[in-house]
């Protein structure tokens, strides 16, 4: 059939597979494994989702399922075709906080009324049907019109493109914050926000596997106050290429609303800012400027370029949580080359203060850290010819405070010489005589 050769494959599947199911096909129960679907992580074929499918939705029969593309280490998905010639989509956990993600979903889409929907420039998911296996919930959507394309080919498109994206943005950010109020869904303030980045990095350098060149960066901008002056606004949460349909030259679809929260705008920016194509990312910026209501405040793209690079962190956090050999040593490998490329060309400035720049040790010295012009010195120290361990946490010496002046300065009076005790003019005590009344005392009787 034309219209599955079309289908974009999973970047963790390979090549796109396609099955035509028939009477024939496995049961629900065969193609699931009961045995296999309450432990651990689960993993499911395209072929497995379209018989899940089945029970979700009563009435659907599918005829062909591709895989799809999706977040590899949190879901398994496929897109369906069925007997009348309708296309679904199936969303599958592989875990139960990527089913708790899901569930999230659920009650976010519910949240957008159809006014609501009317009024944004894209088409949302709507979901057709769900099923619960153990403590996993698979859910299957109505299929929208459209198909994603890579980050590459985003930024190689026109222009019109990339206003199409700035558009879908300024909308989400618009959106009615009583939209995530009313949902009970997470809400930030600008300090509150930063504060759990800064729990997060203390999280992420406690594994000991960031470098420490890494954890100075991101712990600078965290702390630069004025980088995180900006309005609170609704929060896509988790946009990236893989969560917009395009058709043509056309935004036409949004979906994996899984994250939904107010919170800082930038990190809607995150995977643009990671292309690392700029005019794109000023194109985008643009139309996105001009299609707000408020104006974005003009560090955003900064906080843009520390939450993709931080988010390298979180993904090896969330590997060592999972156990996952290979999520941990891909994002080492990651962290390692963004260091490099750092230490090599200086990566996007992400700060507003000047970073303290690092002095290399003379012969037999010690390392450290110069600071910036008004800035506190750092140090890092490490024994002589010995490979010295960097703390985790930036250890910041106390200054030497200067003597304290007291706020009223006190002058002692000055003590004059004394004169002759006795003397007409001595006012002193030691010029009065001290006479013992009990002795030498004379009676006199009339």
């Amino acid at each position: 059939m034309d219209i599955w050769a079309a289908l974009p494959a999973s970047p963790a599947a390979g090549p796109t597979l396609i099955w035509t199911l028939s009477e024939d096909s496995p049961s629900l129960d065969r193609c699931l494994g009961r045995r296999a679907i309450y432990r651990g992580t689960v993993r499911r074929k395209p072929i497995e989702l379209a018989a899940v499918a089945t029970a979700a939705v009563p009435g659907l029969t599918p005829t062909a399922v591709s895989s799809a593309p999706d977040d590899p280490a949190d879901f398994d998905s496929a897109l369906l075709l069925d007997s009348e010639g309708k296309r679904w989509r199936v969303r599958s956990p592989r875990h139960a906080e990527a089913s708790a993600r899901l569930e999230t979903e659920f009650l976010v889409l519910r949240a957008f009324a159809p006014g609501i929907r009317a009024e944004l420039p894209f088409l949302m998911p709507t979901v057709a049907g769900s099923v619960r296996l153990g403590p996993l919930s698979t859910f299957v959507y109505s299929h929208l019109a459209g198909s994603t394309r890579s980050v590459e080919e985003l930024t190689a498109g026109p222009d019109v493109l990339a206003r199409e994206i700035g558009v879908a943005l300024a909308a989400i950010h618009d959106l009615p914050r009583s939209l995530v109020s009313n949902a009970d869904l997470p809400s930030y303030t600008p300090n509150e926000f930063r504060q759990r980045r800064l729990n997060e990095l203390d999280q992420a350098a406690t594994t000991g596997k960031i470098p420490p060149a890494l954890l100075l960066r991101w712990e600078h901008a965290l702390e630069d106050v004025s980088l995180w002056r900006f309005n609170p606004s609704v929060v896509h949460g988790d946009l990236h290429e893989d969560n917009l349909l395009v058709e043509g030259q056309r935004v036409t679809a949004v979906t994996g609303w899984t994250d939904l929260r107010i919170g800082d705008p930038a990190d809607d920016f995150a995977w643009l800012v990671a292309s690392n194509e700029q005019d794109f990312v000023d194109a985008v910026l643009g139309a996105y400027t001009a299609s707000r209501r408020d104006t974005p405040d003009t560090h955003l793209l900064r906080r843009a370029a520390l939450s993709a690079e931080f988010a390298l962190a979180q993904y090896l956090v969330k590997g060592i949580a999972s156990d996952d050999s290979g999520m941990i040593a891909e994002a080492e490998d990651m962290l390692a080359t963004l260091a490099r490329d750092i230490e090599e060309h200086g990566g996007q400035p992400i700060s507003v203060e000047p970073q303290p720049a690092v002095v290399a040790p003379a012969t037999g010295g010690t390392a450290a850290v110069a600071p910036a012009a008004g800035a506190e010195p750092v140090v890092r120290a490490a024994d002589a010819g010995v490979a010295g361990s960097v703390p985790s946490v930036t250890v910041v010496p106390l200054p030497v405070p200067a003597p304290v002046q007291p706020a009223v300065h006190v002058t002692p009076i000055p003590v004059e010489p004394a004169a002759a005790a006795g003397g007409p003019d001595d006012t002193s005590t030691a010029a009065i005589s001290i006479i013992d009344v009990t002795k030498d005392q004379t009676v006199t009787k009339d």
